[in-house]
């Protein structure tokens, strides 16, 4: 199988092309390719090094269409209510100014244009998406948010909150403590049993 793995580094390109190098001994059957570069697409998103700054964006494969369900589809509703929801987080979490996610913004609705999703529906979802995290100061009248500064406090809100796999994972951490925690209790009491038990069998 292929594991992907993204990094930065602050020494010389011949510096991480020689570690690189090195890390292809350590186990014959591993090997690691590399690509160092100022942009490197990771998984879905795109890293840019600008000027110092590490820019972020969408990164769209060549071959791939825009599609996602069709609104036209047997689906129950709130799946076409969802899939608008996970694709305008995924842009806000990603996007890492609000150039991009502006320019994001309109290839992300016509996107859902092309599969069919009606245009007052789609303005819908992202109002309601924008008003579950944008305050009530901020301007009712576009879909959209306006400025770098409702981008930024949008997606610091969003970054601070749980994904659907995160959650998961730190309930079934939790309940792997709690597992221990109770058996870490019920040990020290069968000891104490079992000397118990001892005692009066010495008897």
């Amino acid at each position: 199988y292929i594991d992907d793995i993204f990094f930065t580094w602050n020494g010389s390109e011949d510096e991480v092309k020689e570690l690189l190098e090195a890390s292809n001994y350590f186990r014959p059957n591993i090997k690691l390719e590399h690509k160092i570069s100022k942009s490197v697409p990771f998984l879905d998103v795109l890293v840019r090094h600008n000027d110092g700054t590490l820019v972020s964006s969408f990164y769209h494969k060549p071959s791939a269409e825009p599609t996602v369900v069709s609104f036209l589809s047997d689906h129950p509703r709130h799946v076409f209510r969802n899939v608008i929801q996970t694709v305008l987080t995924r842009a806000v979490r990603y996007l890492s100014t609000f150039e991009i996610f502006n320019h994001e913004r309109r290839a992300i609705r016509l996107m859902f244009l092309y599969n069919r999703y009606p245009s007052n529906y789609i303005n819908q979802q992202f109002e309601k998406f924008f008003a579950d995290y944008l305050s009530s100061t901020s301007p009712p009248i576009l879909p959209m948010i306006t400025n770098e500064s409702q981008s930024f406090a949008l997606r610091q809100k969003l970054l601070n909150e749980l994904t659907a796999k995160q959650t998961q994972l730190a309930i079934s951490a939790a309940t792997v403590q709690l597992t221990q925690r109770t058996q870490n209790v019920i040990q020290p009491n069968r000891n104490n049993m079992e000397a118990t038990i001892q005692r009066n069998n010495d008897k």
